[in-house]
């Protein structure tokens, strides 16, 4: 796709364009902004419950890309520890909340109270855990849920184990184990009532095989426009496909930036656009650098997780800075370069092209200023994870 120097495609000027056209650049800026407000308060609340010993709380933490043992984590022993909801947030995205729920065998059962006792409404979605197979409150408590128009979905935990077991078996077969397990799961589930049940097989100490990956991409599918991206930023980077849902994400949220900073940009108050550009490519590049695991926290979570030196993961970290060392000298710099080398020719190009936008000069800078200057970042962020997610795998 053609391009010119500064990273405006041809696709880019012609949505933009196009947008232009249905609607008044003043509706598109206050829609853009409504759209930003929205996104910076949307939560996600995450509901795990299931019986006494089924690895709820080590599903937490393994959903929070965190260690059993580290300060914060969802408690993990033997015993039932779980008689009330317990909040979790996600380290790095404070925004996604997980509450590990009481186990649903440890008294009588009742669904709809069971619901009503742990404040049902709060939650977006629940999943059900087990570590051996779905029992009759599983289902009952699935049925319940299906009534008051939420989703639920089923975790079959602790596989590792049961490949281990198989294991020892002359003429083992890692593909047929897991089918029959799931089977199984499912088998069950109907007979008890539950039409099409979404069964995902997991271990806690291997979250790249089985289906913990498949787990975290329909839960995110599933979402809707607003809490969609929000999950998919805060999910560990399984794969190169991963890396890349992020990036697309990122991209629509960029455009969205760079064009609120437009909006910024045409008001002709001394210092005004410089001060907010500023700040929103600082905040901008610590948010790629979070979706990315390229932040302290998140590579040390890693590290711990494979029981690798956090310095031998900072090592693949070649262009992209740590989230700490961004700030308003770093993002000047940057700025201050692209406004030296070709500034002018973008202002050009979108008068050009989109005459509304290339009228307003400051705002046209800073719009070009704003989406050149993050898609540059996100581009090296990219190419650091990758590196980050092969040197985990070595």
């Amino acid at each position: 796709m053609a391009a010119n120097s500064k990273g405006l495609t041809e696709k880019d000027l012609a949505e933009l364009k196009s947008r232009l056209e249905q609607e008044s650049l003043q509706n598109v800026l206050a829609d853009t902004d409504q759209e930003l407000k929205l996104l910076e308060n949307t939560t996600l609340h995450i509901a795990v419950t299931g019986n006494t010993g089924a690895g709820k709380s080590s599903f937490v933490n393994a959903f929070r890309n965190i260690s059993d043992h580290k300060l914060g984590a969802a408690k993990t022993d033997v015993e039932q520890t779980t008689m009330k909801p317990e909040k979790y947030p996600n380290d790095i995205f404070p925004e996604i909340t997980l509450w590990d729920l009481p186990g649903i065998g440890t008294r009588e059962f009742k669904a709809n109270k069971y619901l009503e006792s742990v404040n049902f409404s709060r939650y977006d979605f629940f999943i059900i855990v087990s570590a051996i197979r779905f029992t009759v409150n599983d289902t009952m408590l699935a049925l319940e849920i299906k009534k008051m128009n939420k989703r639920f979905y089923f975790v079959r935990t602790k596989v590792d184990q049961d490949m281990d077991n198989e294991r020892r078996k002359p003429n083992f077969s890692e593909t047929q184990t897991l089918e029959k397990i799931r089977n199984d799961c499912i088998s069950n589930l109907r007979k008890d009532g539950i039409v099409s049940p979404k069964v995902f097989l997991i271990s806690r100490w291997h979250l790249t095989m089985y289906d913990f990956p498949k787990l975290h991409k329909t839960l995110a599918d599933d979402l809707n426009v607003l809490k969609r991206p929000l999950l998919i930023m805060a999910m560990p980077a399984f794969s190169r496909e991963h890396l890349q849902e992020k990036k697309a994400e990122m991209e629509k949220l960029i455009w969205k930036k760079a064009l609120k900073s437009c909006g910024v940009g045409a008001i002709f108050v001394p210092g005004l656009s410089v001060a907010y550009d500023v700040h929103l490519l600082v905040s901008s590049m610590k948010e790629i650098c979070r979706a990315f695991g390229l932040d302290e926290a998140s590579l040390c979570n890693l590290a711990e997780r494979i029981r690798k030196p956090v310095d031998v993961l900072k090592s693949a970290v070649k262009k992209t800075p740590m989230a700490s060392q961004i700030d308003s000298k770093f993002v000047r710099s940057l700025a201050t370069k692209f406004l030296a080398v070709g500034s002018a020719m973008v202002v050009e190009e979108l008068a050009r092209c989109i005459p509304v936008l290339g009228s307003l000069v400051g705002g046209a800078t800073s719009f070009a200023t704003t989406r050149y200057v993050l898609k540059s970042f996100l581009e090296d962020a990219m190419e650091d994870a990758q590196s980050v997610l092969a040197k985990a795998t070595e």
